[in-house]
């Protein structure tokens, strides 16, 4: 019995495809206000992934 192929996408291949469209981001005052909910609650990487968040919707650049 011959088992068959199950491709899938390489990881490049699905950033490119999950990149092709502009995803809306949720407005700066509701990521600073979930910043402030990990921040109490010790979630570190959640602060970091909110911290990001928020300099992508403001529109700036990091390092900036």
């Amino acid at each position: 019995m011959s088992a068959s192929l199950v491709r899938r996408p390489t990881e490049d291949a699905a950033v490119h495809a999950a990149s092709r469209s502009p995803r809306p981001l949720p407005p700066v005052p509701a990521i600073l206000a979930d910043l402030i909910t990990a921040n109490r609650l010790g979630d570190r990487e959640g602060v970091c992934l909110l911290a990001h968040r928020a300099v992508r919707a403001s529109g700036g650049e990091v390092g900036e």
